[in-house]
C-alpha cells in the first residue's frame, strides 16, 4: 500500500542538494511550512534558488540562508524587509549577491500553475510597460499590449497543511491554501508538513491536493 509519510524532517528533505529550486507556500507570514523552512536551512545546501511570496519570513524562521549567502536568486512578489539595518537579503541585493525576480502576484501564481499543466508559457496584460517587464517579449491583443511571461517549475515545494492522509491527500485549513495547489503540481517533489496523518482517506470533499502531487507528509501537530 502506498505510505507517503516520512518520519524526520532528514527523510523530508531527502535528496536536496545545491543548485536546488525550491517553492515554498505561504501568504505573508500566514500558513507558513515553518519546520520545513528550518530543514532547508538545517541542510546545508547552497546556490539555491527560493520562489515563494514574501523573502522577510525566511529571514526570520531561516537566517543562515542569507547570512551565509546560501541563495543565489529568488522569484518573489514582495521583497522588502522590515527595515534596511535588518535585512541582511536586501544589503546583498544591493551588492549584486542576490538575483531577484520580482514578479506580480497574479503572474507568479499563474506562472506555477502553468509548469504544473505543462504550458510553457503565456502572455498577459498585468506589469506591460512597467519597469517589471523590461525586456520580456511583448506583443498587442486586441489592442492591449501583453508580455510574455514564462513557467516556473521547482525541484521541491514545500508546504503546510492541516490534515493529510497516508496516500498524500492534504486538506488546508484557512490560508495554507493559497499557492499551495499550484506549487504541488509544478514541483517534481512535494512535501506537505500537517497537524495529524489519518489512516483513513480523507473524504473527496475534503481534499485540497490529490496525493497525486504529493511525495511526502510530515507530521509535527506541536508546531502552529
Amino acid at each position: 500500500m502506498i505510505d507517503k509519510r516520512v518520519e524526520t524532517t532528514e527523510e523530508a528533505m531527502a535528496g536536496i542538494a545545491d543548485g536546488a529550486s525550491v517553492m515554498i507556500s505561504g501568504f505573508g507570514g500566514a500558513g507558513l511550512p515553518v519546520v520545513l523552512i528550518k530543514a532547508l536551512e538545517a541542510a546545508s545546501v547552497g546556490n539555491l534558488t527560493l520562489i515563494l511570496n514574501s523573502l522577510r519570513f525566511i529571514e526570520t524562521y531561516a537566517p543562515r540562508l542569507f547570512s551565509e549567502q546560501r541563495v543565489s536568486k529568488a522569484i518573489s512578489s514582495a521583497a522588502r524587509g522590515r527595515g534596511r539595518d535588518s535585512s541582511e537579503y536586501e544589503l546583498q541585493l544591493e551588492k549584486g549577491l542576490l538575483e531577484l525576480e520580482l514578479v506580480p502576484q497574479g503572474t507568479f501564481a499563474e506562472r506555477m500553475r502553468a509548469g504544473g499543466s505543462g504550458i510553457p508559457a503565456f502572455y498577459t496584460p498585468t506589469g506591460a510597460g512597467t519597469k517589471l517587464t523590461e525586456g520580456k517579449e511583448a506583443r498587442d491583443f486586441d489592442g492591449r499590449p501583453c508580455i510574455l511571461e514564462t513557467a516556473i517549475r521547482a525541484d521541491f515545494a514545500l508546504m503546510r497543511g492541516s490534515v493529510a492522509d497516508r496516500w498524500g491527500n492534504v486538506s488546508f485549513r484557512g490560508t495554507q491554501s493559497n499557492f499551495g495547489p499550484v506549487m504541488a503540481m509544478a514541483a517534481d517533489i512535494a512535501v506537505v508538513e500537517v497537524d495529524e496523518v489519518s489512516e483513513e482517506p480523507l473524504p473527496p470533499n475534503s481534499i485540497d491536493i490529490p496525493g497525486i502531487f504529493v511525495q511526502r507528509i510530515l507530521a509535527v501537530p506541536d508546531e502552529r
